[in-house]
């Protein structure tokens, strides 16, 4: 450090990693502090106001701060550098989190350091992974009477694994479950891949969605709360996006028309994914969101500050067991690449790539309608908005078909939903007035295919 930026640094006075201190009284709770919280450096023979004193420099006292720092649990990390009377101080961010000296567990709070309450230290030791949510035992959760074993069998046909041994030596390799005294007792992630109802034990696991009318979100069409085990979440929650996303059809003169999908899915699957792998399922009050908005799609995730985040590359080390449990069914990696995955699906689909936003507590998010999509659906530019408002749970399926099949009969949606062919022409009538079908041909050879 030279003496122009001690100048700059005396002029803007202290900071969030900037402190003062005419001597070493009290230093040992800024560098817990400072190790606490992102690092900052100690400015000795400064007063509060930055009026520079001096202090005597030697060899003592630059051991009587080292032995300071080693005393804190665990030891402190400390650099020193000297510039006119002044030693300076730096002290890193620690790696293992929280620090404590002889008075206690302190964190840097503005210009402060600040003494954490016992339920402050609680937080933060469960911020930082200390104590992790999904290696927890949920007591209360009583085996076999709350255990789905359609669950575990769905999982090991995913994850291409046999049954050859017992459910229990599996629940306990998965590391999803631990024997004592003969009873088996299941952890958090146990319980949210493998109960019967994980949102008995774990209600804030849901996954609100939500399409809107307005691009506001105020005007709601239609709103769920998913449940069910996590990976069961995942797959209902694309249905509901499949359901409401539009698709255009390009005509190549092969007999297999192209599909041009409204939002690129697989991205949005992992985004999907890593938003209830990665959740921070501490908090109670607070649910995954996806928004459905007109021309774009939010998907909100309480997370509160991960330990480490690269725009383009994520590297948790929230929920592992969690994590792990979706990488053996080949949902999401391990190896934290979760947003270079999607980034790479969106440029092989030539869809924008997401809008990417997060603060302490919340990660955002957006996707936006894919280029191609929005190429194709010009051609239908001066047509009546699509209207899917108050649609039944019947209309809802010939949706779903024909998005797979291409077209349908009246006589496919009969035996589709299991209705009169009178009521089938209700239903097939009323698609077509909200302008969701279009009807092709006449007579008997009336078929029905979806507006763009």
């Amino acid at each position: 450090m030279d003496k122009k930026e001690l100048e700059i640094i005396l002029k803007e006075g202290e900071g969030y990693k900037i402190e003062f201190k005419e001597g070493i009284g009290g230093i040992d709770k800024d560098l817990v502090a400072f190790a606490n919280s992102s690092g900052g450096r100690i400015f000795l023979g400064v007063t509060d106001n930055g009026v520079v004193k001096g202090i005597t420099i030697t060899n003592e006292l630059k051991s009587k701060i080292q032995d300071i720092a080693n005393n804190c649990r665990p030891r402190i990390k400390i650099l020193h550098d000297e510039v006119i009377d002044i030693l300076v101080i730096s002290v890193r961010e620690g790696t293992d989190k929280p620090y404590e000296c002889s008075s206690g567990f302190y964190k840097r709070i503005g210009a402060n350091s600040q003494k954490m309450t016992r339920d402050e230290i609680v937080d933060f030791i469960k911020s930082e992974g200390k104590i992790r949510f999904d290696e927890l035992i949920e007591p209360k959760f009583k085996y076999p009477k709350d255990f789905d074993p359609n669950k575990l069998a769905k999982f090991l046909k995913l994850a291409k694994l046999s049954k050859s041994t017992k459910t229990e030596t599996i629940l306990i390799n998965l590391g999803v479950a631990e024997k004592q005294e003969g009873i088996l007792y299941f952890n958090n992630a146990g319980v949210l891949f493998f109960a019967k109802e994980p949102q008995k034990f774990i209600p804030w696991s849901v996954f609100t969605v939500a399409l809107f009318k307005d691009e506001d979100g105020v005007d709601v069409i239609d709103r769920k709360e998913i449940g069910g085990s996590l990976f069961e979440i995942v797959e209902q929650v694309m249905d509901f996006i499949r359901l409401y996303s539009k698709v255009a059809y390009r005509f190549t003169g092969r007999p297999q028309r192209e599909n041009i999908y409204e939002y690129p899915f697989e991205a949005m699957r992992e985004a999907v994914i890593n938003s209830v792998m990665h959740k921070y399922y501490f908090e109670h009050g607070h649910n995954n969101i996806l928004r459905f908005l007109p021309g774009k799609m939010l998907i909100e995730n309480y997370w509160v500050k991960p330990q480490r985040f690269i725009i383009g590359k994520t590297v948790f080390r929230r929920n592992p067991l969690i994590v792990d449990l979706f990488a053996r069914i080949h949902f999401g990696e391990k190896m934290g690449t979760g947003f270079s995955r999607i980034k790479n699906i969106c440029s092989n689909e030539n869809a924008p790539f997401p809008q990417i936003e997060f603060d302490e507590n919340y990660f955002y998010i957006t996707f936006k309608q894919s280029f191609e999509y929005l190429k194709m659906a010009k051609r239908e530019t001066g047509k009546k908005a699509i209207d899917l408002s108050g649609l039944n749970d019947r209309q809802r399926k010939a949706i779903e078909y024909i998005k797979e099949k291409g077209m349908i009969t009246r006589r496919e949606y009969v035996t589709l939903v299991g209705i009169s062919l009178r009521q089938a022409n209700k239903d097939l009538k009323e698609l077509v007035k909200k302008n969701v079908f279009v009807q092709l041909g006449k007579g008997r050879s009336v078929r029905y295919a979806l507006r763009i």
